[in-house]
């Protein structure tokens, strides 16, 4: 696969969770190269410990000639989740396609994990993911089907090097859309999640990621995830759905 042509995904409207650096800046910029419309979603107004806004990343795609909105959005409270849907269905119209991208790390031990990272990742990576699907649903039900794609990690199945908040909550999130598959499929609406292959050392993992050292073979560039997103937001339930996938088996 080497991603959908460009204007594959014309007239379609794509809400991307998380979408202000790293993988899901790449998405949104991916998506909108193949002709979608993208709310770019995420709390990062302001440049903070990390690089990377809404709003530089929206004014990236319009300088392109692409149509985006810069969207605040607090995908772990419900009020801003439901204000940032509907902010992209005044825009846009409606929405095809979710993006459930946005993550807070928590790879430590977990006898010594503080219950506030514990709970912040369950926060962001699990409730965050069910708040902003349960709010897109209708939308896309309106429109006669659509896509939904949460990213997830290829550490849920690494059972053998222990376990670790990020990894606990990222398995609930794809229990949680295997099981939304067959729910949704009645309505035309594909449910993936998408995982990179390798580890892609985005601001956020070389933030956070305990200073770990990874060798240049175990590590792949943002655009392999981009890629394989763009490819499953063209999906409805007649193609690909109820899967886990790899970014690098899709390419």
């Amino acid at each position: 696969m080497s991603g959908r042509p460009e204007g594959s995904l014309k007239g379609k409207v794509a809400f991307v969770a998380g979408a202000s650096r790293g993988i899901g800046r790449n998405i949104a910029l991916a998506l909108a190269g193949a002709g979608a419309s993208v709310a770019v979603a995420a709390r990062s107004e302001q440049e903070g410990r990390l690089p990377g806004t809404i709003h530089a990343v929206a004014d990236r795609i319009t300088r392109s000639g692409g149509s985006a909105l810069a969207v605040p959005c607090d995908v772990s409270a419900e009020e801003s989740v439901e204000a940032a849907v509907a902010a992209t269905v005044a825009e846009f119209g409606g929405i095809d396609i979710l993006i459930a991208n946005a993550g807070v790390l928590g790879l430590g031990p977990i006898e010594s994990t503080p219950l506030k990272r514990w709970q912040l990742c369950l926060d962001v990576n699990l409730t965050g993911v069910f708040l902003v699907t349960r709010a897109v649903i209708p939308h896309l039900r309106a429109r006669g089907g659509g896509s939904l794609v949460a990213v997830t990690t290829s550490g849920v199945t690494m059972t053998d090097r222990g376990a670790n908040a990020y990894w606990v909550s990222k398995a609930a999130v794809e229990r949680l859309y295997l099981g939304l598959a067959a729910d949704l499929r009645p309505d035309n609406i594909a449910v993936n999640c998408l995982a990179p292959s390798r580890v892609v050392l985005t601001e956020g993992w070389l933030a956070g990621g305990g200073g770990r050292e990874i060798p240049p073979e175990m590590t792949e560039p943002p655009e392999a995830m981009a890629e394989a997103a763009v490819l499953l937001a063209g999906q409805d339930a007649t193609g690909i759905t109820g899967t886990v996938q790899r970014s690098e088996s899709l390419r």
